[in-house]
């Protein structure tokens, strides 16, 4: 996921974003300790995705507390 499409999102998405990209971690990390995981690679990109999440959130928070 690109930060430009994040930053086209509302802070709605953004939420439900969140909470489907933690959700998604968590099988990850299921997968990766059972041994099940083909491409470990997908954690560090999910945890990435999840971070410009909370990133564009918190710019939108700090925006609207600023007006």
């Amino acid at each position: 996921m690109k930060a430009t499409e994040v930053r086209k999102m509302n802070a709605d998405q953004l939420n439900e974003k969140l909470s489907g990209l933690k959700k998604d971690l968590f099988y990850l990390r299921m997968q990766h300790a059972t041994n099940q995981l083909d491409n470990p690679l997908k954690i560090k990109e999910t945890k990435r995705d999840i971070a410009r999440v909370k990133t564009v959130l918190r710019e939108l928070q700090t925006a609207s507390d600023k007006q």
